[in-house]
């Protein structure tokens, strides 16, 4: 029988070579690789039975980028997570669906050598649930984000205190979720580009300053829609395509301040426009 062939990634040298010797001494065939973009080469161009990877790495990409990465390229393959952080293993628990295996550190690795050949022995390679980005995502689920965000704001004494039908609350909504999602869609395009006017953000802007909003309720209502949004997103994490999602958390942070801007922009032209009482 071929020896299990293992991508063991850690940008910890001493770990690493631990790691390594240890595994190679129970006859794993073993590439060690210190990066996420080392590792991301070896698993366009090798085949592997098994990814042990290290959550933290240093620069933008991480675990979850390999593992994610790892389940498009080889979808047979094991995928083995490691983390020196005692809480990760709970607060991670809806990302197990992305890594068959979170084990936390120390951990022996005699423990890990055993858990490789118990998992290969038996791993046929389960139906993968489809990976989506965070655009399709939301607008997919807009509706679901919407009652959400609805449900929230009705929980919030002085924004419930305006007595509104709740079309007239969420008339504006549809349009800014879309826009969002654009924006996503447009995440690899310079920032440059990106600058542009949103329409329904200014006309949401106007229509409350005329309904007797604040420039402080438009804040929380904006703050209460990065919270519907996240949720939605934390409710489908294991469909989520986790090598674009820090990019496309930090775009839709960007994306819903515009709005807001522009719907204090539009608030305050519209008070400008009105006769002085």
């Amino acid at each position: 029988m071929e020896p299990i062939r293992v991508l063991l990634v850690d940008d910890d040298k001493a770990v690493l070579d631990m790691m390594q010797a240890a595994l190679e001494s129970r006859r794993f065939n073993v590439t060690p690789v210190a990066g996420v973009a080392e590792a991301l080469g070896r698993i366009n161009t090798d085949k592997f039975d098994v990814l042990v990877t290290d959550q933290r790495m240093p620069g933008d990409a991480d675990g979850f980028t390999l593992v994610s990465a790892m389940r498009s390229a080889q979808p047979d393959a094991l995928t083995v997570l490691t983390s020196g952080h005692p809480d990760t293993q709970a607060a991670m628990a809806a990302i197990v669906l992305q890594a068959d295996e979170i084990l936390v550190k120390p951990f022996d690795v005699s423990a890990l050598s055993e858990l490789i050949s118990r998992r290969v022995a038996s791993h046929r390679g389960s139906p993968r649930i489809p990976r989506e980005t965070v655009a399709t995502i939301l607008e997919r689920q807009a509706t679901s984000i919407i009652a959400d965000w609805l449900g929230r704001l009705k929980e919030d004494e002085v924004l419930s205190g305006v007595q509104l039908d709740d079309s007239d609350r969420i008339g504006h909504l549809p349009r800014l979720v879309q826009d969002l999602v654009v924006r996503l869609r447009m995440a690899q395009v310079p920032a440059s580009k990106h600058a542009r006017i949103s329409a329904p953000a200014v006309e949401h802007g106007m229509l409350r300053y005329s309904q007797g909003y604040s420039i402080e309720m438009i804040v929380d209502e904006s703050r209460l829609l990065q919270v519907s949004i996240f949720h939605e997103l934390h409710n489908n994490l294991n469909r989520v395509d986790l090598s674009t999602l820090l990019i496309d958390v930090m775009t839709i942070a960007d994306e819903v301040d515009s709005q807001l801007r522009q719907s204090i922009g539009g608030y305050l032209e519209h008070a400008r426009s009105l006769p002085a009482a």
